[in-house]
C-alpha cells in the first residue's frame, strides 16, 4: 500500500489516461508502419517500435500497479505535532545554517524541484515522528546531516 495525496492520484490516473489513449495508439501505428515497409528479419524499425512498445506497456503496468495500491490520506485528519506523510518541514542546517523546506510525499509523487521528497530517501527517514524544536542527526550518502526542525504544516 502507498500512502499519497489526492493530487498525486489525480495526475497518475491521468497520466495512465494519456498512455492509453494517445501514446498506445502511437506506438500501434508505428508498429503497423514499420511493418508495411518489408521484410521484418532485418527491419530496424520494426524492433525499434516493438521495443518502444514494451517500454510503454511496462510503465502502463507499473501505473496501474500504483494505483491500484494507492492509499489516499485525508489531511484534514493529518497533525503537525510530529513529522509524517505529507508534512511540510521547514529545517535549518546545523552546520552552515542552511535553511530547507521539503514536503514528505509518496515515491510516486517526489520532485525535488517542487521540493517534494519520497518517505523513502535517508532524509524522510530521519525525520519521521519528530518534533519541532528536534535536532536529527541523519545518515546522507555524502555523510551525516545535522537538521534542526523549525516548522511543520500541511
Amino acid at each position: 500500500m502507498t500512502y499519497m495525496s489526492q493530487e498525486g492520484y489525480d495526475k497518475l490516473i491521468a497520466e495512465l489516461q494519456h498512455l492509453e489513449s494517445v501514446e498506445r495508439p502511437k506506438a500501434s501505428a508505428a508498429i503497423a508502419e514499420a511493418r508495411d515497409k518489408g521484410d521484418l528479419s532485418e527491419n530496424s524499425e520494426y524492433d525499434a517500435a516493438k521495443e518502444a512498445q514494451g517500454h510503454l506497456e511496462d510503465k502502463i503496468n507499473r501505473l496501474k500497479l500504483a494505483i491500484s495500491e494507492a492509499k489516499i490520506v485525508d489531511v484534514s485528519r493529518l497533525s503537525t505535532d510530529a513529522v509524517q506523510i505529507l508534512s511540510k518541514v521547514e529545517m535549518t542546517n546545523m552546520v552552515n545554517k542552511a535553511k530547507m523546506s521539503y514536503t514528505i510525499v509518496s515515491e510516486n509523487e517526489a520532485n525535488l524541484r517542487e521540493g517534494k521528497i519520497s518517505i523513502k530517501t535517508p532524509i524522510a527517514q530521519g525525520l519521521l515522528n519528530k518534533r519541532v524544536g528536534d535536532i536529527v542527526e541523519i545518515q546522507i550518502p555524502r555523510g551525516t546531516i545535522k537538521l534542526r526542525i523549525d516548522k511543520i504544516s500541511i
